[in-house]
């Protein structure tokens, strides 16, 4: 994922071409996401050893499949901005996360 996007031409990452492994829901998590905001939107617990909570430099993605969590990625920043835009969630048929640049 990081060399997509350092490419500044890149304007999104296709989340289901980089998993490996099963999954139907995936969350994008913005810098300084608390921790109880990340388990009400999950609707699990989660122990986010990334520490996003306290963290510019990254977003998270939170991978789940039938309600558990089975993988979380770290995107670097690098000076840039990810979106899902409305969703609330990705799925494997959507699953654009879009990359600004300012």
């Amino acid at each position: 994922m990081y060399s997509i996007v350092k490419d500044p031409n890149s304007r999104e990452i296709k989340v289901n071409s980089l998993a490996d492994f099963k999954w139907d829901k995936a969350y994008l998590f913005e810098p300084y996401s608390p921790q109880e905001s990340i388990e009400k939107q999950l609707g699990t617990e989660f122990e986010d050893p990334s520490n996003i909570r306290s963290r510019d430099d990254i977003y998270l993605i939170v991978f789940l499949h039938e309600g558990k969590v089975v993988q979380y990625a770290e995107i670097n920043r690098q000076e840039a901005y990810f979106s899902i835009g409305e969703k609330e969630y990705l799925s494997p048929s959507e699953d654009v996360v879009k990359i600004e640049r300012h």
